[in-house]
């Protein structure tokens, strides 16, 4: 015991010799301080070029489309480099809203009737400006879509407005209705399986600009939406091309993820608060056709459905409103040429549900698979402030198939 007692006070002793002589400047000026750090981002960036920063999965169903994808959209062949200090899914998803600037855009509103006497809300961003593209009834228009409770003002949306605009083209944002201000005249709202709504808003910006081609871009919600509507018009539809980025395809395995403990703390919860922010602030039309109390008691975006969407669409059951509105079963009647960015740790669309299969039978669909991104996040760069991996995609994509879209003639063959 008294041996084992002095070897450690040497021990201690020296120890302290050689701090007090070797680390007088602190951690990061003393020799061992640096070689720690210079270890750690020499093994930090190793890790990220082996394991995190990687090209994209593409998938065709035929060769003419995926020609046409590498050829005209070199983005779907680069290696992306999600944010090095942020490429997690969950925090690509929280900070894509707080760090991304919101380009200045100014819109121009107009409220369209639907069938049941609501109304529909849509933001024009004119581009009255273009160089490229000067007369207006011939100018290019791309129809974007947001997400589940997003409006024209949403950070996404407006990146693709400015990536339109530089491109010369005209855009209009489709908002769902009753989230971008304006009144519910009948106690309808929207939801991912009915396309009565988008139906409306094609056959009206189809009859204003009759000789302008159009492409449209959905994200979340709204790319269910559009794939949705897009598998049950067929070939009969005015659009040139789609892209969606981050739809939920099997909205039985959206919700499943989003249950489970940590992303329903994170997500879940604020989703289903928003929703029933949205819910309350229309109860005075609302509260005549349903249980208002009852929907504001709803702890999950599941329980709001059951107790809300499913109801208000006339779905037997909430099962039955899920498999409707599931992109999954619509797939294989979608006639247009479409491109679906979806990353593989995206919790609100897990990728084990992407439909690799299904996406192969076919020529008209292609997926592009990241292995980052979250939930449209797809950030890049050291500091993401102006432009993401998702930008990009749509960039190149739209002028593909604007300026090059003959090209996409006859994919099956």
């Amino acid at each position: 015991m008294i041996s084992l007692d002095i070897n450690l006070n040497v021990l201690t002793r020296d120890l302290s010799l050689y701090l007090e002589n070797q680390v007088k400047v602190g951690l990061f000026g003393s020799g061992v301080g640096l070689s720690l750090v210079l270890g750690f981002s020499a093994a930090y960036t190793c890790y990220y070029l082996v394991s995190v920063a990687k090209k994209p999965q593409l998938v065709a169903g035929g060769k003419k489309f995926y020609k046409f994808l590498r050829e005209q959209c070199p983005v779907v062949s680069e290696t992306y480099y999600p944010t090095f200090w942020c490429w997690e899914s969950r925090i690509q998803t929280l900070l894509r809203p707080f760090v991304t600037a919101k380009p200045g855009v100014t819109y121009r509103n107009e409220l369209i009737k639907a069938a049941d006497g609501g109304q529909i809300s849509l933001d024009w961003f004119d581009n009255d400006e273009s160089p490229t593209h000067p007369d207006p009834a011939s100018r290019p228009t791309v129809i974007l879509l947001p997400g589940l409770t997003g409006t024209s003002r949403e950070s996404y949306i407006l990146h693709m407005v400015q990536q339109s605009r530089d491109l010369g083209y005209r855009c209009v944002v489709f908002n769902n209705r009753g989230v971008s201000g304006e009144m519910l005249l009948t106690p309808r709202t929207y939801c991912a399986a009915n396309t009565e709504d988008l139906e409306t808003v094609m056959e009206h910006i189809q009859r204003t600009n009759e000789a302008a081609p159009l492409m449209a871009a959905g994200v979340s919600m709204g790319g269910m939406m559009l794939a949705n509507y897009l598998g049950r018009k067929g070939r009969a539809t005015c659009l040139k091309g789609v892209v969606l980025f981050s739809a939920g395809w099997d909205v039985f395995e959206c919700t499943a993820s989003l249950e489970k403990p940590l992303d329903r703390f994170i997500f879940n919860s604020y989703l289903t608060s928003c929703l029933q922010a949205s819910v309350d602030r229309h109860r005075p039309v609302l509260e005549k056709a349903y249980d208002i109390d009852h929907v504001m008691k709803a702890k999950t975006i599941r329980e709001f459905d059951e107790r809300f969407t499913s109801i208000m669409f006339g779905y037997p059951t909430n099962d039955d409103y899920y498999h409707a509105a599931s992109p999954v079963h619509t797939l294989r009647s979608v006639q247009v040429p479409m491109l679906c960015l979806n990353a593989a740790d995206d919790v609100f669309s897990p990728s084990h549900a992407i439909p690799v299969e299904a996406a192969k039978q076919n020529p008209n669909v292609a997926l592009l698979i990241t292995c980052h991104g979250g939930h449209i996040g797809f950030l890049e760069g050291f500091w993401p402030r102006q432009s993401t991996y998702m930008d990009r995609v749509f960039k190149q994509f739209a002028q593909a198939v604007i300026e090059e879209g003959a090209l996409l003639t006859d994919l099956s063959s």
